[in-house]
Protein backbone atom coordinates (compact mmCIF):
# COMPACT_ATOMS: atom_id res chain seq x y z
CA UNK A 1 0.00 0.00 0.00
CA UNK A 2 1.49 3.31 -1.08
CA UNK A 3 0.84 6.00 1.51
CA UNK A 4 -0.96 8.85 -0.25
CA UNK A 5 -1.29 11.34 2.59
CA UNK A 6 0.62 11.60 5.85
CA UNK A 7 -1.75 11.42 8.81
CA UNK A 8 0.64 10.22 11.51
CA UNK A 9 3.58 12.42 12.44
CA UNK A 10 6.62 10.18 12.76
CA UNK A 11 9.06 10.48 15.69
CA UNK A 12 12.13 12.64 15.17
CA UNK A 13 15.39 10.89 14.38
CA UNK A 14 16.68 11.63 17.86
CA UNK A 15 13.56 10.15 19.47
CA UNK A 16 13.64 7.23 17.03
CA UNK A 17 17.06 6.26 18.34
CA UNK A 18 15.61 6.00 21.86
CA UNK A 19 12.60 4.07 20.57
CA UNK A 20 14.82 1.60 18.71
CA UNK A 21 16.64 0.85 21.95
CA UNK A 22 13.32 0.24 23.72
CA UNK A 23 12.09 -1.99 20.87
CA UNK A 24 15.37 -3.90 20.63
CA UNK A 25 15.65 -2.76 17.00
CA UNK A 26 19.09 -3.00 15.40
CA UNK A 27 19.28 -1.13 12.09
CA UNK A 28 22.10 -3.44 11.00
CA UNK A 29 20.11 -6.66 11.47
CA UNK A 30 16.44 -5.69 11.07
CA UNK A 31 16.41 -6.37 7.31
CA UNK A 32 17.76 -9.84 8.01
CA UNK A 33 15.01 -10.36 10.60
CA UNK A 34 12.41 -9.19 8.07
CA UNK A 35 13.78 -11.61 5.47
CA UNK A 36 13.57 -14.44 8.03
CA UNK A 37 9.90 -13.70 8.74
CA UNK A 38 9.09 -13.53 5.02
CA UNK A 39 10.80 -16.88 4.47
CA UNK A 40 8.88 -18.37 7.40
CA UNK A 41 5.57 -17.15 5.91
CA UNK A 42 6.40 -18.81 2.59
CA UNK A 43 7.01 -22.12 4.35
CA UNK A 44 3.83 -22.13 6.47
CA UNK A 45 1.18 -23.90 4.36
CA UNK A 46 -1.79 -22.45 6.25
CA UNK A 47 -0.67 -18.80 6.11
CA UNK A 48 -0.46 -16.30 3.22
CA UNK A 49 2.70 -16.75 1.17
CA UNK A 50 3.63 -13.10 1.36
CA UNK A 51 2.66 -9.75 2.84
CA UNK A 52 3.93 -6.20 2.60
CA UNK A 53 7.16 -5.18 4.31
CA UNK A 54 5.71 -2.32 6.38
CA UNK A 55 3.19 -4.36 8.41
CA UNK A 56 5.70 -7.17 8.86
CA UNK A 57 8.22 -4.69 10.25
CA UNK A 58 5.54 -3.30 12.57
CA UNK A 59 4.94 -6.83 13.87
CA UNK A 60 8.68 -7.25 14.45
CA UNK A 61 8.79 -4.00 16.41
CA UNK A 62 5.73 -4.98 18.42
CA UNK A 63 7.47 -8.26 19.25
CA UNK A 64 10.71 -6.53 20.32
CA UNK A 65 12.37 -8.31 17.38
CA UNK A 66 11.82 -11.73 18.89
CA UNK A 67 11.30 -13.85 15.78
CA UNK A 68 9.37 -16.53 17.66
CA UNK A 69 7.03 -14.02 19.28
CA UNK A 70 6.53 -12.30 15.92
CA UNK A 71 5.61 -15.64 14.33
CA UNK A 72 3.07 -16.36 17.08
CA UNK A 73 1.44 -12.95 16.68
CA UNK A 74 1.32 -13.19 12.88
CA UNK A 75 -0.18 -16.66 13.06
CA UNK A 76 -2.83 -15.39 15.48
CA UNK A 77 -3.46 -12.31 13.33
CA UNK A 78 -4.25 -14.37 10.22
CA UNK A 79 -6.16 -16.88 12.37
CA UNK A 80 -8.39 -14.16 13.81
CA UNK A 81 -8.95 -12.71 10.34
CA UNK A 82 -10.49 -16.06 9.39
CA UNK A 83 -12.27 -16.63 12.71
CA UNK A 84 -13.91 -13.19 12.97
CA UNK A 85 -15.49 -12.21 9.64
CA UNK A 86 -17.67 -9.76 11.57
CA UNK A 87 -14.49 -7.70 12.15
CA UNK A 88 -12.47 -8.41 9.01
CA UNK A 89 -14.88 -8.36 6.06
CA UNK A 90 -17.02 -5.63 4.48
CA UNK A 91 -14.52 -2.97 5.52
CA UNK A 92 -15.64 -0.18 3.23
CA UNK A 93 -15.66 3.00 5.33
CA UNK A 94 -17.82 4.73 2.72
CA UNK A 95 -20.66 2.22 3.21
CA UNK A 96 -23.79 3.73 4.84
CA UNK A 97 -23.46 1.59 8.00
CA UNK A 98 -19.83 2.46 8.73
CA UNK A 99 -20.21 6.05 7.58
CA UNK A 100 -23.04 6.60 10.06
CA UNK A 101 -20.89 5.39 12.95
CA UNK A 102 -17.93 7.51 11.88
CA UNK A 103 -20.12 10.60 11.46
CA UNK A 104 -22.59 10.47 14.31
CA UNK A 105 -22.00 7.59 16.73
CA UNK A 106 -18.38 7.43 17.90
CA UNK A 107 -14.99 9.02 17.33
CA UNK A 108 -11.67 7.24 17.83
CA UNK A 109 -8.82 8.99 16.01
CA UNK A 110 -5.17 8.27 16.65
CA UNK A 111 -3.56 11.66 17.25
CA UNK A 112 -0.94 12.98 14.81
CA UNK A 113 1.99 13.35 17.20
CA UNK A 114 3.72 11.20 19.78
CA UNK A 115 4.49 11.82 23.45
CA UNK A 116 8.02 12.83 24.50
CA UNK A 117 8.78 9.15 25.17
CA UNK A 118 7.51 8.09 21.74
CA UNK A 119 4.02 6.79 22.43
CA UNK A 120 1.03 7.18 20.11
CA UNK A 121 -2.20 8.46 21.69
CA UNK A 122 -5.72 7.52 20.58
CA UNK A 123 -8.83 9.21 21.96
CA UNK A 124 -12.22 7.48 21.86
CA UNK A 125 -15.48 9.18 22.70
CA UNK A 126 -19.13 8.50 22.03
CA UNK A 127 -21.35 10.96 20.19
CA UNK A 128 -24.64 9.12 20.75
CA UNK A 129 -25.63 7.26 23.93
CA UNK A 130 -27.23 4.32 22.13
CA UNK A 131 -25.84 1.85 19.61
CA UNK A 132 -27.53 -1.35 18.50
CA UNK A 133 -25.68 -4.68 18.58
CA UNK A 134 -24.54 -4.45 14.96
CA UNK A 135 -23.26 -0.92 15.44
CA UNK A 136 -21.23 -2.06 18.45
CA UNK A 137 -19.65 -4.79 16.31
CA UNK A 138 -19.01 -2.31 13.50
CA UNK A 139 -17.43 0.13 15.95
CA UNK A 140 -14.95 -2.55 16.99
CA UNK A 141 -14.38 -3.34 13.31
CA UNK A 142 -13.50 0.31 12.67
CA UNK A 143 -11.05 0.28 15.59
CA UNK A 144 -9.26 -2.70 14.01
CA UNK A 145 -9.35 -0.99 10.61
CA UNK A 146 -7.45 1.94 12.12
CA UNK A 147 -5.09 -0.62 13.64
CA UNK A 148 -4.48 -2.11 10.19
CA UNK A 149 -3.77 1.31 8.69
CA UNK A 150 -1.23 1.86 11.45
CA UNK A 151 0.43 -1.47 10.62
CA UNK A 152 1.28 0.11 7.29
CA UNK A 153 1.84 3.73 8.27
CA UNK A 154 3.85 3.54 11.51
CA UNK A 155 6.89 3.44 9.25
CA UNK A 156 9.43 4.42 11.90
CA UNK A 157 7.92 2.69 14.91
CA UNK A 158 6.53 4.00 18.19
CA UNK A 159 7.32 3.03 21.77
CA UNK A 160 3.79 1.94 22.61
CA UNK A 161 0.18 3.06 22.75
CA UNK A 162 -1.86 5.20 25.11
CA UNK A 163 -5.66 5.09 24.88
CA UNK A 164 -7.89 7.80 26.32
CA UNK A 165 -11.52 6.80 26.74
CA UNK A 166 -14.00 9.64 27.26
CA UNK A 167 -17.07 8.27 29.04
CA UNK A 168 -19.17 11.43 28.88
CA UNK A 169 -21.62 9.86 26.40
CA UNK A 170 -22.18 6.28 27.44
CA UNK A 171 -25.78 5.20 27.89
CA UNK A 172 -27.07 2.25 29.92
CA UNK A 173 -28.61 0.74 26.78
CA UNK A 174 -25.10 0.28 25.39
CA UNK A 175 -24.12 -1.93 28.31
CA UNK A 176 -27.25 -4.00 27.83
CA UNK A 177 -26.34 -4.69 24.20
CA UNK A 178 -22.68 -5.57 24.79
CA UNK A 179 -22.12 -9.20 23.86
CA UNK A 180 -19.52 -10.98 26.02
CA UNK A 181 -18.52 -13.14 23.05
CA UNK A 182 -17.85 -10.07 20.88
CA UNK A 183 -15.81 -8.49 23.67
CA UNK A 184 -13.80 -11.71 24.03
CA UNK A 185 -13.05 -11.83 20.32
CA UNK A 186 -12.04 -8.19 20.23
CA UNK A 187 -9.78 -8.54 23.26
CA UNK A 188 -8.04 -11.59 21.78
CA UNK A 189 -7.46 -9.57 18.61
CA UNK A 190 -6.01 -6.61 20.47
CA UNK A 191 -3.95 -8.57 22.98
CA UNK A 192 -2.71 -11.50 20.92
CA UNK A 193 -3.15 -10.78 17.23
CA UNK A 194 -1.90 -7.18 16.93
CA UNK A 195 1.60 -5.91 17.71
CA UNK A 196 0.27 -3.44 20.27
CA UNK A 197 2.38 -2.41 23.24
CA UNK A 198 -0.40 -1.04 25.42
CA UNK A 199 1.22 1.22 27.98
CA UNK A 200 -1.69 3.12 29.52
CA UNK A 201 -5.48 3.43 29.37
CA UNK A 202 -6.91 6.66 30.74
CA UNK A 203 -10.63 7.06 31.41
CA UNK A 204 -12.02 10.57 31.73
CA UNK A 205 -15.52 11.92 32.42
CA UNK A 206 -16.29 8.77 34.35
CA UNK A 207 -19.64 7.80 35.84
CA UNK A 208 -21.17 4.73 37.52
CA UNK A 209 -22.11 3.43 34.06
CA UNK A 210 -18.53 3.86 32.85
CA UNK A 211 -17.23 2.01 35.90
CA UNK A 212 -19.65 -0.84 35.18
CA UNK A 213 -18.32 -0.95 31.63
CA UNK A 214 -14.73 -1.15 32.89
CA UNK A 215 -15.67 -3.94 35.30
CA UNK A 216 -17.31 -5.80 32.41
CA UNK A 217 -14.15 -5.66 30.31
CA UNK A 218 -11.57 -6.26 33.07
CA UNK A 219 -12.00 -10.07 33.25
CA UNK A 220 -10.80 -10.26 29.66
CA UNK A 221 -7.56 -8.42 30.44
CA UNK A 222 -4.30 -9.69 31.84
CA UNK A 223 -3.42 -8.42 35.30
CA UNK A 224 -0.58 -6.22 34.02
CA UNK A 225 -3.00 -4.42 31.70
CA UNK A 226 -5.55 -3.95 34.45
CA UNK A 227 -2.87 -2.14 36.43
CA UNK A 228 -2.36 0.27 33.52
CA UNK A 229 -5.94 1.59 33.66
CA UNK A 230 -6.22 5.05 35.22
CA UNK A 231 -9.52 6.77 36.00
CA UNK A 232 -9.45 10.57 36.22
CA UNK A 233 -12.02 12.89 37.73
CA UNK A 234 -10.78 15.87 35.72
CA UNK A 235 -9.31 16.18 32.25
CA UNK A 236 -6.37 18.18 33.56
CA UNK A 237 -5.21 15.09 35.47
CA UNK A 238 -4.51 13.56 32.05
CA UNK A 239 -1.81 16.16 31.39
CA UNK A 240 0.53 14.33 33.77
CA UNK A 241 0.66 11.53 31.20
CA UNK A 242 -0.03 13.21 27.85
CA UNK A 243 1.29 16.70 27.04
CA UNK A 244 -1.65 19.10 26.94
CA UNK A 245 -0.61 20.70 23.66
CA UNK A 246 -0.78 17.44 21.68
CA UNK A 247 -4.42 16.83 22.66
CA UNK A 248 -7.47 18.00 20.65
CA UNK A 249 -8.99 21.40 21.48
CA UNK A 250 -11.89 19.78 23.37
CA UNK A 251 -9.36 18.54 25.91
CA UNK A 252 -7.40 21.78 26.19
CA UNK A 253 -4.89 21.01 23.45
CA UNK A 254 -3.77 22.40 20.12
CA UNK A 255 -3.93 19.56 17.56
CA UNK A 256 -7.27 20.51 16.03
CA UNK A 257 -10.79 19.47 16.97
CA UNK A 258 -12.07 15.92 17.34
CA UNK A 259 -14.37 16.52 14.35
CA UNK A 260 -11.40 17.53 12.20
CA UNK A 261 -9.31 14.54 13.28
CA UNK A 262 -12.24 12.17 12.78
CA UNK A 263 -12.85 13.49 9.27
CA UNK A 264 -9.20 13.02 8.34
CA UNK A 265 -9.29 9.44 9.62
CA UNK A 266 -12.54 8.79 7.76
CA UNK A 267 -10.87 9.96 4.55
CA UNK A 268 -7.87 7.76 5.31
CA UNK A 269 -10.03 4.67 5.86
CA UNK A 270 -11.84 5.32 2.57
CA UNK A 271 -8.46 5.77 0.89
CA UNK A 272 -7.64 2.22 2.03
CA UNK A 273 -10.89 0.72 0.64
CA UNK A 274 -9.19 -1.28 -2.12
CA UNK A 275 -6.38 -2.35 0.21
CA UNK A 276 -8.89 -3.66 2.76
CA UNK A 277 -10.59 -5.64 -0.02
CA UNK A 278 -7.28 -7.24 -0.99
CA UNK A 279 -6.73 -8.29 2.62
CA UNK A 280 -9.89 -10.43 2.55
CA UNK A 281 -7.92 -13.31 1.03
CA UNK A 282 -5.07 -13.07 3.54
CA UNK A 283 -6.37 -15.44 6.22
CA UNK A 284 -5.29 -18.65 7.88
CA UNK A 285 -6.50 -21.85 6.22
CA UNK A 286 -7.05 -24.29 9.08
CA UNK A 287 -7.39 -27.26 6.72
CA UNK A 288 -3.73 -26.75 5.76
CA UNK A 289 -2.36 -26.08 9.27
CA UNK A 290 0.29 -28.63 10.29
CA UNK A 291 -0.89 -30.64 13.29
CA UNK A 292 -4.14 -29.82 15.03
CA UNK A 293 -6.29 -27.09 13.45
CA UNK A 294 -7.43 -24.20 15.63
CA UNK A 295 -10.69 -24.92 17.45
CA UNK A 296 -12.57 -21.64 17.50
CA UNK A 297 -14.82 -22.75 20.36
CA UNK A 298 -11.76 -23.39 22.51
CA UNK A 299 -10.07 -20.19 21.34
CA UNK A 300 -13.02 -18.01 22.29
CA UNK A 301 -13.98 -19.90 25.41
CA UNK A 302 -17.46 -20.70 24.16
CA UNK A 303 -17.70 -23.34 26.87
CA UNK A 304 -17.79 -20.56 29.44
CA UNK A 305 -14.12 -20.46 30.30
CA UNK A 306 -11.82 -17.79 28.98
CA UNK A 307 -8.25 -18.80 28.38
CA UNK A 308 -5.61 -16.57 29.87
CA UNK A 309 -3.99 -14.46 27.24
CA UNK A 310 -0.25 -14.31 26.87
CA UNK A 311 0.54 -10.77 25.81
CA UNK A 312 3.54 -8.53 25.87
Amino acid sequence: MKIKSELLTQPTEELSKEIRIELNENINTRDRDLAAIKEWLRKEPHLPNEWEDNPLMTFLRGSSFSLEKCKRKLDMYFTMRAACPEFFTNRDASSPALREILKSKLQGPALPGVTPNGRRVTICRGLHPSLDSQQITDTLKLALMIGDVRLVEEVVGVAGDIYVLDGAVLGPSLLARLSPSIIKKFMICVQEAYPVKLKEVHIINTSPIVERFVNLVKPFLKEKIRKRIFIHKEVKDLYKYVPQEMLPKEYGGQCGTMDELQERWTEKLIEYRDWFKLQDALIANESLRPGKPTNYDELFGIDGSFRQLAID
